[in-house]
């Protein structure tokens, strides 16, 4: 019979282990049934969809073959018939013909004749991060409810959920609902044609948020749309496409519904004569209409076994046992016979404990089916929750209660509600429990101070004994640790009704408002005497204040039977202030910010209870709320959004066929949407295939003693340990050759590959990897800019560009003011790691590399190197990457060299791709900057000199630093013409893992500066800053400070456009009377331009390639030396060519970059790869045209296809390359003369923020961009450009902040530490218009550069932010504090909240002993 090969998932039948101790684990994966008897509790769902390979026998009656192996990663059968064997899936090493294969896995068949059923993974479920906190892995699960009654769909992030806890459960993944191969699901199509997948590595996760939304709620609210995302991330868009394409699908769809309630409503705003509409990005009306009839049905099977009973099953992998248990009997059997297993709900903690805490639980009990554990009961008092009611359902549970009960009775319920509104996404809030949140005993918990503030009850039961005790500061007797003895559990928590005068209220503070750890947390709570302000009980809890869960226990009991009023609240913030200690290197640092939002909780607390006392009629008086305090007590309320986009239509009658200029889609964007599109790790798994993990220094200077992998090799599917003695050709590498493959003696910073260990697994090969064990010997270490200033620890010379005469301008100067800047580094965050596949071919040192890098020729060079092997011998190839953002320029080298070596030495196909923790502490970042400064002025504003000194925190090599600072230097104007300037830049060498290009390229940092001295002359001399940055701006004609002429000088129009647009002028005066009427509330407003110069400061890497193929059949093969990241390259790419050779895009394809194609090529950077690869792409185009030419003469009339095929048969190559350098290029510091840059682009934004002074909350109102882009190519993608560059700068100046140790080692590895902004960060009011009329005559197609410039635009909210701190301490002016005010980026809420300096700052100030070694340090 011959055999077939399935591509689906099949179901497993057939198959009897020889010895059954294990249970079978059924589910369903997009309506296909999966028996898996095998199942391991350390396997992820994310990692069983990608990897798993099943084989299904259908019984035939027959002979041959007896035995059979199922495998995670590699499947197997031996005594097969000869078709089976001739698929090609047997051993190369091995003379029979047994596949690879675990002999514990062995089944024994009944039958002979063989159908097998294979598949390959379904990868577009990604993995992002590993803990839950970017949402790539996002998929739906559906399962029958019995408590409900009903089937239910709910999210899930695949990284965390374990299979084990999927029996009887039905999972649908992006493959499920749709594809392009037969149609798009309306989720996928809207997302794609709205152009809301740039890189598209976390489209399938927002695809899967979002239509498991519409399965829940097919009409949903705006608000609904935009709180299905919180626990979902996206490095490239800026969100703004992505919430407009899915608007489509709400019932209030329009800006706000047509309510005209909000007052961003389009029908509210007043009409701007100045902008001329364009044409919508895409049209809603071409999308298809949602049918929810059409949506796949839950697997009858699951559904027939609803009233079944469940019974305990049992689960064993290598080193871990899963039991669920179906019974409380049962549950707390299992938990007295073991009473150290850990009890898993949602495995939201313990996931994360075990993949990055490397923690093994030898016994893990699921509760998750036990009825009692399930149960909601609305008591007498309160209601009851069952521990494993999941944190989703509480929520709904009070929300109902809220509607019903009458509001005196729900104030605790309003609490908990305002706490899990930013808890977590709804992936997690899906599955976490409410018992797993209370027992964690997280000492930064949302929740537990509610609870404990509240009063709440909690059932405790254990075999024979069952009590009941309040959640009191008691219950948490010290980190991590509650009451329960080992064998009891949590059976139930008792949230209760709040009574007649009782008042609750509860805080967050985070760095950024979804999904994220608080700083502080906290839950208060007064009961007064009937009908008075006599307090009498007051509970203030508090979590991020302690290792546990605290109450001020002090405070409240002093303030028994006081009256609510001013007194009371002075000496409870003295009270707290007392009470409520850090010390100076408390963990978690930003001790004064927290001890300070101990009291402003409070503040709102006695405000908000004020506000609602002054409502009633009470016997005694209590306290007035003043009018300008009223903004204090409201909490956090986001408009819904409203955005425009402007750009110019094409010239009437442009050829239909002619896309440039038109906003075309993304040309991957449908096949990432349905997770088609294939990244580096989705390829399929080469045979015999090996995994690698790098093992890393944990010393940031050292010498290495001696490396011990004696535990490593124990692991099961070990294969070596590679290292520097491995390598055959060099071990040096590295820009600069500075740099080491694997460190050989000696450490420079933590983070610094050592060696690596290869297996067959990545599970294996992460376990591996912490069996090698490492001893150092401790060297002085220079982590920060300081120390290494103190220390002359510097690359190379002082860098320095000077002009005019600096003496004389500073004479000549009425102002002088000097200070002192930092910017923090950054974080690329691309959603997809860092990850390469070496296969080698096998003769003559040839290999093959797959790898996610925007540098071919460096990777290929570098491994050429490493092998000692001729460039020649290495492929490189990219296929598209899930973003790069400067990241993978250079150190993506780290990982594709190793990789190579591991190939190399054990003639393997080998694979890795770095976790998020991994990539984050090996592979650098943006450079920290330190900018000493001094400007010399005039009264009128007019700047006659400056001075600024910048140092760079560069790391453990030069890479690209140099570069960055030399760009700084170059933006050390912005847009200003400074007479008389000088500007110098010194690399620290320190012991940080190497900082590397991000985008803007050290531009950001350099400009960022100069808006900051500049926003001090405004203050210095009094006057708006609008006016004295418009005053010093550059004039068509001027020489920059490095002698360029600036030519079609386009910022004067960007700056007045914007201007009128954002009605600044009308705002402005509306910011000033918000200001005035509002004491803890404050807006500001700032306007900012940019000039950024385009091309690669080094002269020769402006060149480019391409290589077009025409086949007979008319279609054409398009390459050129550029990668795609979600930029939109190859889109543009194939619309240059489209126009070129004035054929339909249909019929061009681009498939790789590749070093076989294009050699040599420069990285794909500085945003000029559509500029010079474009002009390459056209020149070949040219050639082609030309060697067609006499065909079309013969035959003016004829198609494409016909010109094609008569040049063919007249023998005329169909085949050409292009190639073009950028001209007039080449700056020389030694002269300061000579053109570093090509052309300029630029662009001005104006935003408004409105800042929390109580707790350095922040908010973006509004943002209006004008970008010069020359004549865009697709305006859809430059405005995708504009808007993601912005977000991203967005966080590096407002949120993102990388914390080290003072040892240097990186605290924030992963988006629980590290806050990238969220859907939520946004403005809400979101305005791009890109200039008119503004042609680029040097670049293709009178185009612009677009992907850096708009980045640092993102400083008009670092600047608006400064605006209200500044408005904020007007207002306080007896604290001494000087006019000019420091504040270094990023804006985070602890650096607003201490510049706000008020009675409650100067309560909180803590003093630092001088030998106190910080929590962390600024590099």
């Amino acid at each position: 019979m011959p055999v077939s090969v399935r591509s689906e998932v099949p179901e497993v039948q057939g198959l009897q282990l020889a010895t059954m101790t294990a249970d079978e684990l059924v589910f369903f994966v997009n309506g296909r049934k999966v028996v898996e008897r095998n199942a391991d509790p350390e396997t992820t769902l994310l990692a069983y969809l990608r990897r798993k390979r099943i084989l299904t026998v259908e019984r035939q009656e027959g002979t041959g073959c007896r035995t059979a192996f199922l495998d995670e990663a590699t499947m197997g059968v031996c005594c097969l018939p000869e078709p089976v064997r001739g698929l090609g899936w047997l051993s190369p090493y091995s003379s029979t013909h047994t596949l690879l294969s675990s002999p514990a896995k062995l089944f024994s068949l009944s039958s002979c004749s063989l159908t097998l059923g294979y598949t390959v993974g379904l990868s577009g479920t990604k993995l992002g991060c590993g803990e839950g906190g970017c949402g790539a892995c996002t998929v739906m699960v559906s399962k029958y409810d019995r408590l409900q009654k009903k089937i239910i769909h709910f999210s899930v992030n695949a990284c965390l959920a374990p299979i084990c806890s999927l029996h009887h459960v039905a999972v649908t993944t992006v493959e499920g609902i749709g594809s392009t191969k037969s149609r798009l699901h309306p989720v996928q199509e809207r997302i794609a044609k709205s152009h809301g997948s740039q890189c598209g590595f976390c489209t399938p996760g927002i695809v899967m948020s979002m239509y498991t939304l519409l399965r829940n709620q097919p009409e949903p609210t705006i608000e609904e749309i935009e709180d299905a995302f919180q626990g979902n991330l996206c490095r490239c868009t800026g969100y703004r496409p992505i919430l407009q394409g899915f608007r489509t699908f709400a019932r209030d769809a329009g800006c706000c519904g047509g309510n005209k309630d909000n007052p961003n409503c389009c029908m509210n705003q007043k009409k701007d004569h100045s902008v001329i509409p364009s044409p919508s990005l895409f049209n809603p009306e071409e999308f298809m209409p949602l049918d929810p009839t059409q949506e796949p049905i839950f697997p009858p099977e699951l559904l027939r076994l609803k009233d079944a009973p469940q019974k305990q099953l049992c689960f064993e992998g290598e080193r871990v046992t899963w039991i669920q248990a179906p019974t409380l009997k049962e549950l707390l059997e299992l938990k007295a016979q073991h009473p150290e297993a850990k009890l898993v709900v949602g495995n939201t903690e313990i996931g994360i404990e075990m993949k990055f805490k490397n923690k093994v639980f030898p016994v893990i009990i699921c509760p998750a089916w036990v009825p009692e554990l399930n149960s909601v009961e609305h008591g007498p008092e309160g209601i009851t929750f069952g521990a494993a009611c999941t944190l989703s359902s509480m929520e709904k549970t009070l929300q109902d209660a809220i509607a019903e009960l009458p509001a005196q009775k729900t104030e605790v319920f309003k609490g908990v509600l305002e706490q899990l509104r930013w808890f977590a996404g709804k992936q997690v809030k899906s599955v976490a429990s409410i018992g797993g949140n209370i027992i964690t005993a997280s000492p930064i918990s949302d929740l537990n101070p509610v609870f404990m503030a509240s009063g709440a009850k909690l059932t405790i039961v254990s075999r024979g004994t069952r009590r009941m005790i309040q959640m009191d500061p008691t219950f948490f007797p010290g980190y991590r640790k509650t009451l329960l003895s080992p064998e009891e559990i949590l059976l139930s928590i008792e949230i209760p009704y709040s009574r007649e005068g009782e008042f609750f209220s509860a805080f967050k503070q985070a760095s950024r408002r979804e999904d994220d750890i608080a700083k502080v947390t906290c839950g208060m709570r007064v009961l007064f005497e009937p009908g008075t302000s006599q307090v009498k009980e007051l509970a203030l809890c508090y979590g991020g204040m302690a290792d546990r869960t605290i109450s001020a226990l002090k405070t409240t009991r002093k303030q028994l039977s006081h009256s609510w009023n001013e007194k009371l609240l002075q000496e409870v913030c003295a009270g707290l202030a007392e009470e409520m200690q850090l010390s100076p290197d408390a963990p978690g640092g930003m001790v004064e910010f927290r001890r300070t939002l101990t009291l402003s909780f409070f503040f709102k607390f006695y405000l908000t209870v004020l506000q609602k006392l002054g409502q009633q009629d009470l016997e005694d008086k209590c306290g007035r709320l003043d009018p300008t305090f009223a903004s204090a007590t409201l909490l956090f309320q986001k408009d819904p959004p409203a955005n425009v986009q402007v750009f110019q239509e094409v010239p009437k009658g442009q050829s239909e066929e002619d896309t440039v200029g038109r906003p075309l889609p993304h040309l991957s964007a449908a096949m990432q949407a349905s997770g088609e599109a294939v990244y580096c790790d989705d390829m399929p798994h080469f045979q015999n295939e090996l995994s690698l993990r790098l093992v890393t220094s944990t010393q940031a200077h050292a010498k290495i003693k001696s490396i011990d992998i004696s535990e490593a090799q124990k692991v099961p599917g070990f294969v070596c340990f590679i290292s520097a003695d491995d390598v055959p050709g060099s071990n040096q590498t590295g820009i600069f050759n500075d740099e080491t493959v694997f460190a050989k003696d000696k450490v420079t910073c933590v983070g610094h590959i050592i060696g690596a260990v290869v297996t067959d697994t990545p599970e294996h090969a992460q376990r591996a990897a912490q069996g090698v064990k490492i001893t150092y010997e401790d060297l002085p270490a220079i982590i920060t800019i300081e120390d290494a200033i103190k220390n002359n620890s510097f690359y190379g010379h002082q860098l320095k560009i000077e002009k005019g005469n600096l003496t004389k301008g500073f004479s000549e100067a009425d102002n002088i003011v000097s200070g002192e800047l930092y910017i923090g580094g950054q974080d690329h965050f691309y959603l997809e790691t860092h990850c390469s596949i070496a296969v080698p071919k096998g003769e003559a040192g040839e290999m093959e590399l797959f790898v996610s890098t925007q540098n071919t020729m460096k990777t290929q060079s570098f491994v050429a190197n490493m092998l000692g092997v001729p460039a020649n011998r290495i492929v490189v190839r990219v296929k598209r990457m899930g973003g790069g953002f400067g990241g993978k320029e250079t150190r993506s080298t780290l990982v594709s060299t190793a990789v190579a070596l591991a190939a190399h030495k054990t003639g393997r196909p080998v694979r890795c791709m770095l976790d998020r923790d991994e990539d984050m502490l090996i592979s650098g970042g943006r450079h920290p900057f330190l900018a000493r400064y001094k400007v010399g002025f005039m009264k009128s504003g007019l700047i006659v000199a400056l001075e600024v000194d910048h140092y760079s925190n560069a790391g453990n090599t030069m890479d690209l630093s140099q570069s960055i600072m030399e760009r700084a230097l170059f933006h050390m104007d912005n847009c200003y013409k400074i007479p008389n300037i000088r500007g110098t830049g010194r690399l620290c060498k320190t012991n940080l893992p190497s900082n590397t290009a991000f985008r803007g390229f050290g531009g950001p940092q350099g400009m960022l500066i100069a808006e900051y001295w500049m926003s001090e002359v405004a203050v210095t001399c009094g006057l708006p800053a609008e006016e004295v940055r418009r005053k010093n701006l550059y004039k068509e004609g001027d020489l920059t400070h490095f002698n360029q002429k600036l030519e079609a000088f386009t910022l004067p129009r960007c700056w007045d456009e914007c201007l009128a647009s954002s009605q600044y002028h009308a705002r402005r005066s509306e910011v000033d009377k918000f200001n005035k009427e509002n004491c803890w509330k404050k807006r500001g407003l700032c306007i900012i331009p940019t000039k950024f110069g385009i091309s690669f400061t080094l002269a020769f890497l402006n060149q480019a390639g391409a290589l077009v193929h025409v086949y007979t059949d008319g279609s054409v093969l398009l390459t050129h030396g550029g990668t795609e990241m979600g930029q939109g390259l190859h889109t543009k790419m194939v619309q240059v060519a489209s126009k070129a050779l004035k054929i339909p895009t249909s019929k061009i394809y681009i498939s790789e970059t590749s070093t076989n194609t294009v050699p040599n090529t420069s990285p794909t950077a500085a945003s000029v790869s559509s500029d010079i690869n474009g002009q390459a792409v056209y020149e070949a185009c040219q050639t082609i045209l030309k060697r067609l030419e006499p065909f079309k003469k013969k035959n003016p009339n004829g198609s494409w296809e016909e010109w094609v095929i008569a040049a063919y048969e007249d023998a005329v190559s169909l085949s050409a390359t292009g190639f073009y350098k950028t001209p007039n290029l080449g700056y020389s510091f030694e002269t300061n003369s000579g053109n570093p840059f090509h052309y300029f682009s630029y662009g001005v934004a104006c935003s408004e923020v409105e800042i929390d002074c109580l707790t350095g909350d922040h908010k973006n109102i509004r943002t209006d961009i004008v970008m010069d882009v020359g004549s865009s190519l697709n305006p859809a993608i430059d405005i995708g450009q504009v808007e993601g560059a912005f977000v991203q700068g967005l966080g590096l100046f407002t949120m993102e902040e990388l914390h080290y140790s003072p040892k240097g080692s990186l605290i924030t590895r992963g988006p629980s530490t590290y806050k990238i902004p969220a859907f939520g960060s946004i403005p809400t009011e979101f305005r791009v218009s890109l200039l008119r009329d503004s042609p680029n005559k040097k670049a293709i197609y009178a185009s612009k550069a677009v992907g850096e410039p708009p980045l640092f635009l993102a400083s008009s909210i670092f600047f608006a932010i400064k605006d209200a701190i500044r408005a904020a301490r007007a207002q306080h002016p007896d604290h001494n504090m000087k006019e000019l005010l420091r504040l270094d980026s990023p804006a985070t809420p602890e650096k607003i909240r201490n510049a706000c300096i008020d009675k409650f700052t100067t309560l909180c100030v803590t003093a630092a002993p001088e030998n106190c070694k910080p929590w962390s340090i600024r590099v």
